[in-house]
C-alpha cells in the first residue's frame, strides 16, 4: 500500500497557508500592451533556472491582466524589491488600477518596460523564452537580456536598502 493512499486532497487555503509561512523576496514583474500602457503584479514566485544562457522563471496568475500582455509582447522586467519598496508590494499586490500611478517608474533602457528604480535593489529585463502553463498559474521563463544592480546599498530615504521579503501575512526587510 503506498503512503499516500487514503491521503485527503489539499485545500487551497491549506496550501497557501504552507506556502505563505515561507517567506520569500518581493519583486514586481512588468510589462506593457502595444501602446505603451503599463502592466505589473507583485510576485514571490521568481527562481533563477540556468546560468548559461542566464535564465530565470516567475509564476503569474492565469488570471491577472498582465500575463496576456507579457506573452504578447514577449518581454517582461523583474523589479526584485527592497525594504523601502513596500509601497509598490503592497501597489501591486492589489487588483486596483491605477497602480503604476503610486510609484515612480521609468523606462527600462534593453527594453523600454516600467523599471522601478526607487523601490528595486536589482532589475532583470528579459525575454519570454517559454510559457508553461501550471494549474490557475503559468510559469514564466525569461532569458535575462540585461541586469542592473544599485551601486549603493541605501534607499532614497537614507535607510539600508536590504531586500523586502514577505512570509506569514507580513512584510520584513532582511537584516544586513
Amino acid at each position: 500500500m503506498s503512503p499516500l493512499a487514503g491521503t485527503a486532497p489539499v485545500t487551497p487555503d491549506a496550501f497557501r497557508a504552507v506556502m505563505g509561512a515561507h517567506p520569500g523576496g518581493v519583486s514586481v514583474v512588468t510589462s506593457a500592451d502595444g501602446s505603451g500602457q503599463p502592466y505589473g503584479f507583485a510576485c514571490t514566485a521568481v527562481c533563477s533556472v540556468s546560468l548559461d544562457p542566464p535564465l530565470l522563471l516567475v509564476c503569474a496568475a492565469n488570471t491577472g491582466s498582465t500575463l496576456p500582455v507579457l506573452a504578447a509582447r514577449g518581454a517582461f522586467v523583474v523589479n526584485f524589491l527592497h525594504g523601502t519598496g513596500r509601497r509598490a508590494a503592497e501597489a501591486f499586490a492589489s487588483r486596483t488600477a491605477g497602480r503604476f500611478s503610486k510609484v515612480p517608474w521609468e523606462p527600462a533602457p534593453a527594453t523600454g518596460l516600467p523599471a522601478l528604480r526607487e523601490d528595486s535593489h536589482a532589475l532583470a529585463e528579459c525575454r519570454v523564452e517559454r510559457l508553461v502553463p501550471a494549474g490557475d498559474h503559468t510559469i514564466v521563463i525569461g532569458e535575462v537580456l540585461r541586469t542592473e544592480t544599485a551601486n549603493d546599498t541605501t534607499a532614497s530615504d537614507g535607510s539600508t536598502a536590504a531586500p523586502l521579503l514577505y512570509g506569514m501575512r507580513r512584510y520584513v526587510t532582511w537584516p544586513l
